[in-house]
């Protein structure tokens, strides 16, 4: 069975204000989802999977669903505020989604099959999915998950800070820890991020960073599951909480209860995280087709 291809498009683009996701910035009207569904396609997974909101649902049809219809499954699955477990609602006050643990938990009915998840706002490489479909194919063990991890230097936005999971691998490529780390930001000193009291931490060019391109397989809905509990219990009143995978993954790592494979990639990864990426953005794709890595019309 082909693995599929979980694309989280639900968030809410506070920082470019606006809808990235939906963006067109190839030289043919593209999206950045469409440059990951081509490479997952190609590199062979068999299903694409997308978690999006009620708001963007036909934008979302006339740009995904139809321009794909024939050329590969695709689904889609809603992640609402007031899907939760039994006994929990949210707070009055909540307006945005739990996070990306919610959002894998939210697709759990249309995926049965190994998948790997990516954000739809992210352009991760050809490359990077070679990887990722070459994990989901070969390994065999339920609790093996992995992580398509990039060095830091390749990951950073010149217009401001982003948020990226912080890897400690041990000598065989296997995940110790993982650490969702808030506002690194590069600058003509190195690359920091807020600490503790005022401090700072500062970080390595290769640092081993993850960009939610993940591996997993069906193993992971019922761990994800317990640890979103464990979060309502904690933070269910607070209207702007959310759970991310890297810190769901870290509670497993921890207790030997699943392994993480780290596999490297040398792609460059290049996304809009605000408005001010854009051109970069529209550069890069456009020399990828010039360098004809991609066609100028994808499908």
């Amino acid at each position: 069975m082909k693995p599929s291809l979980l694309v989280l498009a639900a968030g809410m683009g506070s920082r470019y204000g606006g809808d990235k996701q939906l963006d067109k910035v190839g030289p043919a009207g593209q999206t950045i989802i469409d440059y990951s569904i081509f490479d997952a396609v190609r590199a062979g997974f068999g299903k694409i999977v997308f978690v999006i909101r009620h708001d963007i649902e036909e934008q979302f049809k006339s740009s995904f669903m139809k321009p794909l219809q024939g050329k590969v499954n695709i689904d889609y699955v809603f992640q609402d505020i007031d899907n939760l477990p039994e006994g929990y609602n949210p707070s009055p006050e909540r307006s945005k989604p739990w996070g990306t643990s919610h959002a894998i938990l939210v697709s759990r009915s249309k995926i049965k099959e190994p998948f790997g998840v990516i954000n739809s706002d992210d352009y991760y490489g050809v490359d990077s999915f070679k990887i990722l479909y070459d994990f989901l194919i070969n390994d065999k063990d339920d609790n093996n998950y992995c992580i398509v991890g990039y060095k830091m230097v390749n990951t950073l936005s010149d217009h401001g800070h982003v948020n990226r999971g912080v890897c400690n691998v041990d000598g065989n490529g296997n995940l110790l820890h993982i650490v969702e780390t808030r506002k690194i930001e590069k600058r003509d000193d190195g690359i920091f991020a807020p600490a503790e009291k005022g401090r700072e931490i500062e970080f390595e060019e290769d640092e081993i960073i993850s960009m939610n391109l993940f591996g997993f397989k069906p193993s992971c809905f019922n761990l994800l599951e317990k640890e979103f509990i464990n979060f309502l219990e904690r933070s269910a009143g607070d209207p702007k909480a959310e759970l991310d995978i890297p810190t769901s993954l870290d509670v497993y790592v921890k207790k030997n209860e699943i392994n993480v494979r780290v596999l490297m990639t040398e792609e460059r990864w290049f996304g809009v995280t605000y408005r001010e990426d854009r051109p970069f953005v529209v550069s890069s794709l456009q020399e990828k087709v010039d360098r004809g890595i991609y066609p100028e019309k994808l499908w």
